[in-house]
C-alpha cells in the first residue's frame, strides 16, 4: 500500500518525504488556503511536486464541467506528477471523461459510496477518494465502504486506485492495508503516531545504556 501526505505545508512534506516512504501528495483548498503565507499557490505546488516526485493532487474550485477541464488544464501544466482532484458530482464526471481523453489523470474526491466510485471509474477517474473519516463522523463505518469498493472493483478488473482518504488515526491505516487500499493519505501526525511505539523507545534507551557501560567507541 502506498502511502500519501495530506497537506499543503511544504515544511510537513520535506520532513516525511526524507524519511524515504513517501510516495505522493493530496492538498485541498483548505490545506492550500492555510499556507497564503508562503504566495502563489502555483509555486507551492511546484515545490510539492519537486520534493515529492510522486502524484500531487491539486483540486479544482469550478463547479461547471467546462471550468473543470479549464481548471484541470491550466493545473496539469505545473508539472508532470500532477494529479487533478475534481468533486464526484454530474459536472465533475462529465469533466473526467474529457480530462480522461486528455490524458490527464484525475482524482474523483468527496466520494462516499460504492455507487460514486462506480461512477467515477467508468468516467475514467485514475484514483477514487471514499472519505472514511467524515463517514464515521456521522454514524457510518467507512471503512466498510471502502472494502465494498474493492470488492467491486476486483469483480470487475477495475483499474482505478482506491485512496483512503480522511484519516484519523493509525488504526484507520491498519484498516486500509487490511482490505487492500491502493493508498492511504494521512496528515503528518498519522505518520508519526505510526512510527512510534513506547518498547521500541524503551528498547532503544537499554541499548544505549548498556553500551554507554563498556567504553567502547563504534567510530
Amino acid at each position: 500500500m502506498q502511502l500519501y501526505l495530506d497537506t499543503g505545508n511544504i515544511d510537513e512534506i520535506k520532513e516525511i518525504a526524507a524519511w524515504g516512504v513517501l510516495d505522493g501528495v493530496t492538498t485541498n483548498p483548505t490545506l492550500l488556503s492555510r499556507e497564503k503565507d508562503r504566495g502563489d499557490y502555483r509555486a507551492l505546488l511546484k515545490e510539492i511536486c519537486d520534493v515529492v516526485q510522486g502524484p500531487v493532487s491539486a483540486e479544482v474550485t469550478a463547479l461547471d464541467a467546462e471550468g473543470m477541464v479549464r481548471q484541470a488544464q491550466s493545473l496539469s501544466k505545473i508539472s508532470e506528477h500532477i494529479v487533478v482532484k475534481i468533486p464526484c458530482i454530474p459536472e465533475g464526471l462529465k469533466a473526467a471523461g474529457v480530462l480522461f481523453e486528455e490524458g490527464i489523470h484525475v482524482n474523483m474526491t468527496l466520494t462516499f459510496s460504492p455507487l460514486q466510485a462506480i461512477l467515477a471509474a467508468n468516467a475514467g477517474a485514475a484514483y477514487v477518494s471514499p472519505f472514511v473519516g467524515r463517514l464515521d463522523d456521522i454514524g457510518h463505518e467507512g471503512i466498510n465502504q471502502v472494502a465494498r469498493i474493492r470488492e467491486i472493483f476486483d469483480n470487475y478488473g477495475i483499474d482505478t486506485r482506491i485512496i483512503f482518504a480522511s484519516t484519523r488515526h493509525p488504526e484507520h491505516v491498519m484498516q486500509a492495508a487490511l482490505i487492500g487500499a491502493d493508498i492511504c493519505t494521512m496528515p503528518a501526525k498519522v505518520f508519526r503516531q505510526m512510527v512510534k511505539h513506547p518498547l521500541t523507545d524503551i528498547g532503544l534507551k537499554r541499548f544505549l545504556d548498556d553500551w554507554e557501560k563498556t567504553g567502547f567507541s563504534i567510530e
